[in-house]
């Protein structure tokens, strides 16, 4: 097989030579080591190239390729059994979470090949591997989920470096792809295995694993640390980032209990663990206040919302978007669409941010619910002017109102193709090509 053009323009040709060598299985064998020893001269970056590609090449499904590299991940929300995944796999039982429509053959491929090579660079080219290509080869055995091979590799390199090549940062990168991956318990294993590799956990790893712990809901170990790092002259003491952390988790993920006495409870922690970050001299950001007036305004407490609100700004902490959104969304989903107006020109006055379509779409929908169909077009076509998109379920309804309240004229031609080239540029983006504008929709407006 000869491919016509490089897997990746940024890589060097040697790089796409062995990335094109482990696709077609093929070994890593003398004429191999030849070309590469006359083509290029291998570096800790070639090598962590290589490595970096693995996944991408072996380890991502099918439905994946193609589509938007968008910045929203949605976090595992339990713990899961690799054991159970494998025989769901033989039985030919779909299996859900980040390894959805993955080809085991090929995963086992990928993390084969990338231990053949990483072992094959250093026994024919004498490279020497450093803390940068080892982190690489944990996280390729991490994100493949080959863990007796993840042990087995960190403890190799912990006996061949003497503390070089397993460091602390390493282990942190590892414990966070491990919770990224669903595989908090191992990321938990891979926390209290650190002084098996010669490394001494530091803040940063402590809230590493903090967050991955809650992310599956496991708050009670999550405290747990919390307190250990809370002890009179431990080594690592709990900073601003550790009560970030537990607050916003508390807020994120109450409301998905479905529990009342659950909601009410995190909440109380949320805000009790505010208080005590207070108490012992750390100064909240802005992260911290979005987190629990968020929680607030989803359970309803407008009153200690508000409160905190005010506290930022004594505080001179400058709101943003994020801040102002959580008000408008509260306040138009109790159809209080003045007070959501208010909370949207006070952040204009202000200059605390820009408001986006997440920031309209609440007003409009609120005001088409009332009634208000002149007031959402005027919203609609604010939110246009301003360079945003507005969603087509939005669009939709706007449309829908006007038709009903005899007023289709409002929205001119110019409005109608700048929307709907918006919102089919953005479904295009996202990797849908069927186009979503049909006669039947929104071209009722036209007619």
């Amino acid at each position: 097989m000869i491919l016509s053009k490089p897997l990746y323009r940024n890589y060097t040709p040697i790089v796409n030579q062995v990335l094109a060598a482990m696709l077609q299985n093929r070994t890593f064998d003398a004429h191999l080591a030849a070309s590469a020893a006359t083509s290029h001269r291998w570096s800790s970056e070639a090598v962590s190239e290589v490595l970096r590609s693995v996944p991408s090449c072996f380890f991502r499904s099918p439905r994946s390729i193609g589509t938007q590299k968008g910045f929203r991940h949605r976090s595992p929300l339990r713990q899961r059994n690799l054991r159970e995944e494998s025989d769901r796999f033989s039985s030919g039982v779909l299996v859900l979470g980040p390894a959805a429509y993955r080809d085991p053959h090929k995963v086992h491929l990928g993390l084969d090949k990338a231990l053949e090579f990483y072992y094959w660079v250093e026994a024919n080219f004498g490279f020497a591997h450093d803390e940068k290509t080892c982190r690489e080869m944990a996280l390729v055995l991490a994100k493949g989920n080959g863990l007796k091979a993840l042990w087995a590799f960190l403890r190799d390199m912990s006996r061949r470096g003497s503390g070089e090549l397993v460091t602390t940062s390493t282990v942190t990168c590892l414990i966070k792809v491990l919770g990224e991956e669903g595989l908090v318990n191992e990321a938990l294993t891979a926390f209290y295995r650190m002084k098996q590799f010669h490394c001494r956990p530091d803040v940063y790893a402590y809230n590493t694993i903090i967050y991955a712990l809650c992310r599956v809901g496991n708050f009670r170990k999550a405290r747990f640390l919390l307190e250990q790092m809370e002890l009179p002259g431990f080594r690592c003491p709990a900073d601003t980032f550790t009560y970030t952390i537990l607050i916003s988790s508390y807020c994120r993920y109450s409301l998905q209990t479905g529990s009342r006495k659950a909601i009410r409870r995190r909440l109380w922690e949320a805000n009790h663990l505010f208080r005590i970050m207070l108490f012992k001299g750390f100064v909240p950001d802005v992260v911290t206040y979005n987190a629990l007036i968020n929680g607030c305004c989803k359970t309803y407490r407008i009153g200690r919302a508000l409160e905190l609100f005010e506290d930022m700004n004594k505080r001179g902490c400058t709101p943003n978007r994020v801040t102002y959104n959580s008000f408008i969304r509260y306040y138009s989903a109790v159809n209080e669409t003045d007070n959501a107006v208010d909370m949207l020109r006070r952040m204009q006055k202000m200059n605390h941010g820009i408001p986006s379509s997440s920031s309209y779409t609440p007003i409009i929908h609120a005001l088409c619910e009332a009634g208000k169909v002149l007031e959402a077009r005027d919203f609609l076509v604010e939110l246009v002017d301003g360079g945003s998109v507005p969603r087509e379920y939005t669009y939709k309804l706007v449309c829908d109102a006007l038709i009903s309240a005899g007023e289709a004229d409002l929205l001119d031609d110019d409005l109608h193709s700048r929307i709907k080239d918006g919102i089919n540029k953005r479904y295009k983006q996202m990797g849908k090509f069927k186009p979503i504008m049909t006669r039947s929709g929104y071209d009722r407006m036209e007619t």
